[in-house]
């Protein structure tokens, strides 16, 4: 049997070290809920939030797969669709966030911190809120089980009608994510000062999911490529393409959030502005700043050239450095709006980042652990093995 029709294992090795830094996030978890409880919970919904961007960034590229008819990406969609693994399993700490720990929302502390408008008032209403909340995860979930699942029974059929039905699916998911990705930002983050609005954020919101997402698929397959389960199928010619798109990717995040800058600090309104004035006092610029560096600066210098673009090493630690830069971004996002949260992260961020890592690495391995690593009989790539039992 070919490698590419058998399922990869996490050596033992690796399976511990991960649980390993899982069980020290627990820690970390624990003893903050102890010793800085409101610090905690805003790591939580950093970190829930981040997955979840993740894991639904891994579904809406393995829905541009289908949509699109791409054949290049078809060797490595088993990567994205194992992210969207992250979904049910990111959604319990969002949850859990905005069912036991409403206080991180000012807005839920009375009247006077809710938005002047009726509309305002009406949208951020809590049991409002929490369906909608409800909605979105349930929505993805729904979605990322579905073609997930008929991608899996492509591996077994004889014909492609499991990819004809993914591929109504993804339409249908681009549509689905294009309204509630815009809205779910907003609610979760932008509704943490609610007395702040900007149109843009959206799409700053979702130049921030895509370009984590390819990072982050680029740089578990050139773990995957080089452990075994992908060297013969995954090229230099892939991660050439992957490279290209995050550097478009980075660019378009860049101009994002150069225009949501540039129009707050044209105009100067008071209700925008305080958005920004908050942000660049006391630690907070040098966050802001480094998030840029991490998620544009570096990749832009770095992915110009070709050879760059081709090496294992220079393109895993930009993808990297990305990683790290969105964290940052989400970071200087959502606490300083938590008054009594220093601006500096700490051993609890540390510890808690950990443990994020190590779940989702778990989740990431078992799911991907469940299918042959490179689908087959795709009608779109051209995969023609023989279908398995």
């Amino acid at each position: 049997m070919k490698s590419s029709e058998t399922t990869y294992r996490l050596p033992a090795k690796d399976l511990l070290f991960f649980r390993g830094l899982a069980l020290l996030g627990g820690v970390a978890l624990l003893l903050g809920l102890l010793l800085a409880p409101e610090r905690a919970w805003a790591n939580v919904l950093l970190l829930g939030y981040y997955l979840t961007s993740l894991g639904l960034g891994g579904l809406l590229i393995v829905a541009l797969h289908y949509v699109t008819g791409a054949r290049w990406s078809g060797p490595l969609r088993r990567v994205p669709e194992a992210m969207a693994a992250l979904l049910p399993v990111a959604s319990i700490g969002l949850l859990a966030v905005l069912l036991l720990r409403p206080s991180l929302y000012s807005w839920t502390q009375g009247p006077e911190q809710e938005p002047d408008s009726p509309l305002g008032h009406l949208w951020l209403s809590r049991p409002f809120f929490l369906l909608r909340s409800s909605i979105y995860l349930a929505l993805w979930t729904i979605f990322a089980v579905a073609i997930v699942r008929n991608s899996r029974r492509q591996d077994r059929a004889s014909d492609a009608a499991p990819s004809g039905t993914n591929l109504r699916l993804s339409a249908g998911f681009l549509v689905v994510f294009g309204i509630t990705c815009w809205l779910a930002g907003s609610d979760w983050i932008m509704s943490l000062e609610p007395k702040w609005s900007s149109t843009i954020f959206g799409v700053y919101n979702f130049a921030g999911i895509i370009l984590t997402s390819l990072a982050a698929v680029t740089l578990l397959a050139l773990w995957l490529q080089r452990r075994g389960p992908l060297a013969e199928a995954v090229t230099k010619d892939h991660f050439h393409d992957l490279a290209t798109l995050l550097f478009g990717f980075s660019c378009f995040w860049m101009y994002i959030w150069f225009c949501q800058y540039l129009l707050i600090w044209y105009t100067n309104q008071p209700e925008e502005a305080i958005y920004f004035a908050h942000r660049w006092q006391g630690s907070w610029p040098a966050l802001i700043l480094l998030a840029v560096v991490l998620n544009w600066g570096i990749p832009f210098c770095l992915l110009l050239f070709r050879a760059a673009k081709r090496s294992p090493t220079v393109l895993g630690a930009v993808c990297l450095l990305v990683l790290v830069g969105r964290w940052f971004d989400l970071f200087a996002m959502i606490f300083p709006s938590q008054s009594d949260v220093a601006s500096i992260p700490g051993p609890l961020e540390l510890g808690m980042l950990c443990g994020a890592i190590g779940a989702a690495c778990l989740t990431f391995f078992h799911a991907f652990g469940q299918a042959p690593p490179v689908p087959l009989n795709d009608p779109v790539s051209g995969e023609n093995h023989p279908a398995t039992a």
